[in-house]
């Protein structure tokens, strides 16, 4: 053993000041802890499952409009569209993450008293730290991100209206203006803490607020800017129901993150969530397919695939509240009613909603917002965390009047302004042409 060992394992070769020096290191490490403690008490408590399942439920609601939504627009438009309609995809994801963060999510989500709007506290994310939490046990990082997802497809889904013949300038504009006046002061009202969830309205993933919303301003848009050349009277199909079945199936797996994601937690309840939704959209696809079976001899593959569409959105909002019956009784409503509402606008009041926005996605997510009333109670199979029946109808009809009313008006200010600015639509010569080429310079497919 070496010298310095021998002296410092003999007591009586120690330093007289050593127990001291002991003593005062040991109260200062102890010291030390307990600030460590109380400052880690300070903290968000978080819950590292809860944590993982909202990661992945967030990328799997981006997933759903980029590339889902992408492929399912544009595999339903002509082959000289395509790229137009997955660059307006790119385009709003892009635009509306960057004011989520400026100041939507904010007004959205600050300052919930009951009231009609946010406030600015965490305009730039001020405030928002790796030590906050926010939607239950999770960072408040992470909560900015899954809700900015939702602002992000909300958007992109009225771009189906106008497909082939709105400019890419005037869907960037008119967004920035929709997502500030529509979007952000519905989802307060709605999941923000404002007036209509004081009230309680139930909506988990966004029958109101996502889908009312969009499928509203969606039919306006359609009517304001006309329909596209041709339109009744020359059919305009799908260039690529494959594309168009890819993209379906994208949207029905991204679908799990936005409606079992709304429970914010890896729990019973999201996994009840995920059962109706998978339940409702499977329904919804074989009803449909039956009912084009029954009254034009062929299941189209569109079809199938689009009624299934249809049951994902009706779903929503009562993914929360009920049971795997009730799922399967609301998507067999859901195929029936969107499917003669298509046909109501298209064939019979000749609106241009080219992809059936409003007709799948608006009615559809009315009408899961008000059958939630019924299929949500006990009697019915659901989970029971509603008002008695008819005072729960009546909330839930009141958040649809006044979200359906507000989003017509401010969407029909909104494109006058555009219109009146930059212009909404492309001339004739630039329809004929395609927007690929006119409006982004690229074509999505090569010339033999």
């Amino acid at each position: 053993m070496s010298t310095l060992f021998h002296v410092s394992d003999n007591p009586l070769s120690m330093n007289p000041l050593t127990p001291f020096r002991r003593l005062l290191t040991a109260t200062f490490l102890f010291l030390g802890t307990t600030a460590t403690s109380l400052a880690g008490d300070a903290e968000a408590v978080i819950n590292s499952g809860d944590t993982a399942w909202i990661l992945t439920a967030t990328a799997l609601v981006l997933f759903m409009t980029m590339p889902g939504l992408a492929l399912f627009y544009g595999g339903l438009v002509r082959s000289k569209n395509v790229l137009s309609v997955m660059a307006q995809c790119a385009g709003i994801a892009c635009l509306a993450s960057v004011l989520w963060v400026v100041a939507l999510y904010s007004l959205a989500f600050k300052g919930g008293d009951g009231g009609w709007i946010g406030n600015l506290d965490a305009a730039f994310l001020n405030g928002v730290t790796t030590k906050t939490s926010a939607g239950g046990e999770i960072p408040e990082t992470l909560w900015v991100m899954f809700q900015m997802t939702f602002a992000i497809i909300t958007p992109a889904l009225y771009i189906g209206a106008v497909v082939e013949r709105m400019k890419f300038s005037a869907i960037m504009l008119f967004t920035a203006f929709w997502l500030v006046l529509v979007y952000t002061p519905v989802t307060h009202w709605v999941w923000g803490g404002g007036w209509l969830y004081e009230m309680g309205v139930q909506d988990l993933a966004g029958g109101i607020v996502v889908h009312a919303t969009a499928g509203v301003s969606a039919l306006i848009m359609a009517i304001m800017l006309g329909k596209r050349r041709g339109f009744p009277e020359h059919p305009h199909p799908p260039h690529n129901p494959g594309m168009v079945y890819i993209g379906a199936g994208m949207l029905w797996v991204g679908w799990f993150g936005f409606n079992a994601g709304s429970q914010v937690g890896a729990s019973q309840a999201a996994g009840m969530s995920m059962l109706v939704t998978h339940l409702s959209a499977a329904t919804a696809g074989l009803v449909w397919a039956l009912l084009e079976r029954t009254l034009n001899g062929k299941a189209s593959l569109v079809g199938l695939v689009t009624g299934l569409i249809a049951g994902l959105a009706t779903i929503t909002p009562a993914s929360g509240n009920v049971g795997p019956m009730g799922a399967i009784a609301i998507g067999t409503i859901a195929a029936v009613v969107c499917y003669f509402a298509i046909n109501l606008i298209r064939s019979k009041l000749k609106i241009d909603d080219s992809l059936d926005v409003f007709a799948v996605h608006g009615v559809g997510g009315i009408l899961g917002t008000i059958l939630l009333a019924f299929f949500g109670q006990k009697c019915l199979g659901g989970l029971g965390n509603l008002k008695p029946m008819g005072e729960q109808l009546g909330i839930q009809l009141t958040g649809l009047g006044v979200t359906i009313v507000w989003s017509a008006v401010a969407t029909v200010i909104i494109m006058i302004v555009v219109k009146k600015t930059i212009g909404i639509r492309v001339s004739e010569e630039e329809e004929d042409r395609g927007l690929d080429l006119t409006d982004h310079g690229e074509s999505g497919y090569s010339e033999l």
